[in-house]
């Protein structure tokens, strides 16, 4: 299972709730997206701008290599 949101101080965060969501395609998948493993906060960070299309893209990438995935982001506000 992986937690994905973005975060003001480390950008689109993918957390995966065990080690047991590490898998080599997983991490394959990911680093080819750009992300990076922090050990600080065990999960895979990227900078980004912060938009929930790219929350969704990630969620949906780990949901077809199976992992259920958890996902949120702030709405903007309405103008």
């Amino acid at each position: 299972m992986f937690l994905v949101v973005p975060d003001p101080a480390h950008g689109l965060v993918a957390a995966p709730q065990s080690s047991d969501d590490l898998t080599p395609a997983t991490e394959a998948c990911l680093a080819a997206q750009g992300f990076a493993w922090n050990s600080e906060i065990e999960a895979y960070t990227r900078q980004t701008d912060h938009n929930p299309a790219a929350v969704d893209d990630t969620a949906g990438m780990l949901r077809e290599l199976g992992h259920y995935v958890f996902s949120a982001y702030r709405p903007l506000p309405r103008s």
